[in-house]
Formats: structure tokens, C-alpha cells, sequence
């Protein structure tokens, strides 16, 4: 039998030159390319956050990295972070061995970050860019919705603080009648209906009461006034101050609202206090994100898009989108701002089913005389216009819409396949969206059309997979819009640049060989992400140094 030997094994062993971390880093590790990224960013805002004096700080660059690095593994809280800082050698490398504790690291989050982040991440976006890995051009846009970190049950809701706003209204109001019946100030006829008021007026009125002689009766009635329905009244104000547009928030959490969410493959789900978060992406990539209280897509296009112009001083040539931004005042932008609108309408779909095609009593299939303005309905009558209104949308939006009647529709045997009403069937157009939807239709249909919409659901749906699964980020820790925007800037900066890690790593490395007179030696060129860099930091300053000549 042969004698095992086991390698030297001894805890003490004391090397005879001190060991670099940076042999122990692999050359491909994510952190490398992170630490080379962070390296050529413009953090002159983060810097002049600091007021000098004192004892000294930590570097701005160095914390900028150890969050980056500990988001982009999935790990948000800092005393996690402050952990991994003291075991993990890819975090020493990375801060030089340097310790900062979880208070430091939370608060360069929450107030250095907290107003400069956004511009980092247009930074890391714009130097993606110039390295070809994504295109401004084109942005996939969609939305999700993510759950506050607020309590879900503490909630207010607009339609039960105005009804109970109006019962307090009634009870004061019977108050100040019973207490100013005797006062000659009191000019109000009895028929004369109760107006709202507001807290100020009721100051008015119970200081002008107390001005008075009051009976004891009297005297009682103005203290409850003062002391319950007072503070009552001020109480709903708040909170309709607070609501806004919105029809709820959490009292734990007031920028959040309440929304339905999917929380299953079932979608199946609870209202949860929660922000509708809208996104662009490119090639997988964050390239624009907001937060909006609305739990509704279509009413966020308009902002969404001028929030894209303000970060990179240019609008999108296409943009493509699910049915849920197809709405006469989204395609009226596009068409405004020249973009090129591969966005769906909600029937898009169901337009391309034979049983929608060959349904000759739908409102879409009738035919329509332009020239003549009037529609022909299956029985060949025609249907005039008899009228017009106008519709308002929330954002204040006016569309307006046609109505056509047939003449008689009495004694029609098509007439209970055409409608139900008793009386002459009558439909209502909307001409301009349905030029809109035409156009729209010819895009997505087109071989470009067909290309985006196949790639549309590995965009925003891929992202938002990653996001919440693989990254574990379904769930804000935060509370307030700000500090949320704040963290999911963090975020996307880090998933940016660990996606950026993973399409360099999957993709095979190009080499070229360089003739050399002695045909004993080869040289062997590669493109990795670092060299990549410097030739972006090369061209950035080339470019600088021509602008200042």
C-alpha cells in the first residue's frame, strides 16, 4: 500500500514578503471592471457636498465603489455591506482595505448620494454608449410596479375623507346656525344651501362669535367647535392636501398609493401601497427610469419622455411600447416630436383575429365616406353624423368625438346582430385616433415592426425579471420618493454595469495576430472591457483638448 501524503497544513505560517489582494482578484472579476469604471466618472458633485473641516473623510470615489459593488450582489443593507467589507477580499481590494461602519456608509448614501446619483448613472449610460454596447435611438419603454416599504394597512382613501369631511361640514354648520340665530350679524337667508368652507373661515367665524355676549349653551358649543371639529376638519384638509390627484396613500409612506399588485404566477394579489415605475431599456440595459404615483400607464407617457429629453438633451427616434400607452394624446407627442411610434393600441391585437375581421357589424369594419362624412351600415343605410362633443382626459387632454345615427333601423332583419337598443342604432368615432392607429398599425406590421415587437418582451419584461428575481429587488427599503429614487439610481447603476460584465464575458474575446520577423514568437491582441475604457477616456479627452484649441 502506498504512503499518503497531505500538503503542509499550518495556521501560523508566516510569509517571508506580504502577500497583494490584487494577485487574488481575477482579471475578468466584476469588481476590476467596476473599480475601472468608477475610476474615469466625473464625481466633482458628489465632492462638493463635502464642507471641509474636521477630522478627514473617506474617499467619495472609494464609498462610491463599495456600494456599487456590494448592490451589484444583490446586497442593499449597509450593516451587510459594512460585513462583506470585513470578509471578503474582492471588497478590501476594492476599498484598499479601509473600513468604514454602516452608519458612514448609510449616510454618504442617503445625503451624497442622495442628488447626485441620477446624473452618475447618465454618466455610465452615455459611456455605454460610446462603447457600442446600446443606442439611444431606440427605447423599449414599460412599467412595473414596486411595493412601498410602508405599512399596508394604514391607508386613507380619497371618497371616505370627503364623505366624512361633508358630515363634520353638516354638524358644524348646524352649530354655527344654533349659536348665531341671536347675533344680528348673521345676514344668511334660511333657503340659501350650506357651502363648503375651509378651517381659516371657521377661525373667522367662531372669533367673531366670541366676540359676542354668548349664554352658557352658547359657550359650550363654541369650545367643541374649537377643541373637536376644529382639529377634525383641519385633519381631512391634511389629507386632501396630501391625496392631491391621487384616491389613497399610506399614512407611513405618503408619496406612495395604493395599487393592485400581481403577487403570483396567478396574478393574483392585494391593494399594497406601492409606485408605478416607469422604464426604458436598450439591449437590455437601463437607460431611463421614473417614478410616478398613477397606477396607470398612458397618463405617464408625456412625462416619462420629457424626463428622457432633460437627462440626454434629445428625444428618442422610436420608441415601442405595450397597448397600454396607445392613447390619442401619446400618439399626438410622437407624432409632435418626430418619433416613430411602434406602440400598440388595446385593440390591436383582437384587430388581427379573422372572427374581428370578418365581423361586418363592428364599428371598425363599417364603411365610411370620407368625402361625404357618413358610415353605411351592413344593410347598406347610411348612418349620418348628428352631432359632436368633446371628452377630457385627467392630464386635461381634449378629444373629440363624432356621432352618427342610422335613419331607420325599424324592421331590419340584421338588427339583433347589429344592436341591442331600441332605438336607430348610433355609434361614435373618434377620427383622429383612429389615423393614429392606422399609422401605428403600418409600423408594427412592417418587417422592422415585427422585428421590435419580437424583441419587446426580452427588454423591459427581461429586465424586470432580472430586477425582481434574480436581484431581489421587488421591494423598496425606503421611505419617501426621494430616497427611493435615490436607491433604485444605485441599483440600476450596478445592474448596468454587472450586465455590461456578463455581455463581455459571453461573448468571444477577438484576437488578431501581429506578423514578427522571428516566427518563434506570437502576439496575441484582446479586446477586454478595461481597454475599452481607456480608448473611451482617450477619445473624451482628445475631443476636450480640440474644443479648448
Amino acid at each position: 500500500m502506498s504512503k499518503v501524503v497531505f500538503k503542509h497544513y499550518g495556521q501560523g505560517q508566516v510569509c517571508m514578503f506580504p502577500m497583494s489582494l490584487d494577485e487574488k482578484i481575477p482579471t475578468n472579476a466584476p469588481v476590476r471592471l467596476l473599480n475601472q469604471i468608477v475610476d474615469n466618472l466625473d464625481i466633482s458633485e458628489i465632492i462638493d457636498t463635502y464642507k471641509g473641516g474636521g477630522c478627514s473623510s473617506y474617499s467619495p470615489r472609494m464609498m462610491l465603489k463599495l456600494i456599487l459593488f456590494a448592490y451589484l450582489n444583490n446586497i442593499y443593507s449597509c450593516r451587510k455591506i459594512e460585513k462583506q467589507n470585513l470578509e471578503n477580499i474582492h471588497y478590501m481590494w476594492l476599498t484598499g482595505m479601509q473600513t468604514p461602519d454602516h452608519n458612514t456608509i448609510n449616510l454618504f448614501r442617503t445625503s451624497r448620494l442622495k442628488d447626485t446619483i441620477d446624473k452618475i448613472f447618465t454618466q455610465v449610460v452615455l459611456l455605454l454608449v460610446e462603447m457600442g454596447y446600446l443606442s439611444l435611438d431606440v427605447m423599449y419603454l414599460d412599467g412595473t410596479k414596486f411595493e412601498s416599504r410602508a405599512n399596508r394597512y394604514t391607508f386613507v382613501w380619497r371618497k371616505t375623507v370627503e364623505k366624512n369631511k361633508a358630515k363634520l361640514e353638516a354638524k358644524i354648520l348646524m352649530i354655527l346656525k344654533q349659536i348665531e340665530e341671536g347675533i344680528a350679524q348673521d345676514n344668511q337667508p334660511d333657503d340659501e344651501p350650506p357651502k363648503p368652507f375651509n378651517s381659516k373661515e371657521l377661525k373667522e367665524r367662531i372669533a367673531a362669535i366670541n366676540r359676542e355676549n354668548l349664554s352658557k349653551e352658547e359657550t359650550k358649543a363654541v369650545k367643541i367647535l374649537e377643541e373637536k371639529h376644529l382639529p377634525k376638519l383641519q385633519e381631512y384638509e391634511n389629507h386632501l392636501d396630501t391625496l392631491g390627484n391621487r384616491n389613497s396613500y399610506s399614512k407611513t409612506d405618503t408619496s406612495a398609493t395604493f395599487m393592485r399588485l400581481k403577487d403570483d404566477h396567478m396574478q393574483n394579489g392585494q391593494l399594497k401601497p406601492a409606485y408605478n415605475v416607469q422604464t426604458g431599456t436598450a439591449n437590455q440595459f437601463y437607460i431611463h427610469f421614473d417614478f410616478f404615483s398613477n397606477p396607470t400607464d398612458f397618463l405617464t407617457f408625456i412625462p416619462f419622455n420629457n424626463g428622457f429629453k432633460e437627462r440626454y438633451k434629445k428625444m428618442p427616434k422610436k420608441e415601442v411600447t405595450d397597448s397600454g400607452y396607445g392613447s390619442e394624446e401619446n400618439y399626438e407627442f410622437l407624432q409632435s416630436n418626430e418619433i416613430e411610434a411602434y406602440v400598440k393600441y388595446p385593440l390591436f391585437h383582437a384587430e388581427q383575429k379573422e372572427s374581428f375581421k370578418n365581423n361586418p357589424f363592428l364599428t371598425q369594419n363599417l364603411f365610411y365616406n370620407k368625402e361625404e362624412d357618413y358610415f353605411v351600415c351592413p344593410m347598406g343605410q347610411h348612418m349620418d353624423k348628428v352631432g359632436t362633443t368633446t371628452r377630457e382626459s385627467e392630464n386635461g387632454y381634449k378629444a373629440k368625438i363624432t356621432f352618427y345615427r342610422a335613419k331607420n333601423c325599424t324592421g331590419c332583419p340584421l338588427k339583433s346582430l347589429c344592436h341591442k337598443a331600441e332605438e336607430n342604432r348610433k355609434i361614435e368615432v373618434n377620427h383622429k385616433l383612429n389615423e393614429y392607429r392606422k399609422k401605428a398599425r403600418e409600423l408594427l406590421t412592417s418587417e422592422e415592426g415585427l422585428l421590435h415587437r419580437s424583441r419587446r418582451p426580452i427588454e423591459p419584461e427581461a429586465v424586470y425579471g432580472q430586477t425582481k428575481a434574480n436581484c431581489q429587488y421587488d421591494r423598496f427599503r425606503h421611505f419617501g420618493l426621494d430616497k427611493i429614487k435615490m436607491d433604485f439610481a444605485i441599483f440600476a447603476v450596478a445592474f448596468n454595469i454587472k450586465k455590461l460584465h456578463n455581455k463581455i464575458e459571453n461573448t468571444p474575446k477577438k484576437k488578431s495576430k501581429m506578423p514578427l520577423k522571428d516566427k518563434n514568437v506570437i502576439v496575441f491582441i484582446f479586446i477586454t472591457p478595461l481597454f475599452a475604457i481607456e480608448l473611451v477616456k482617450n477619445n473624451f479627452n482628445h475631443q476636450s483638448t480640440q474644443q479648448a484649441a
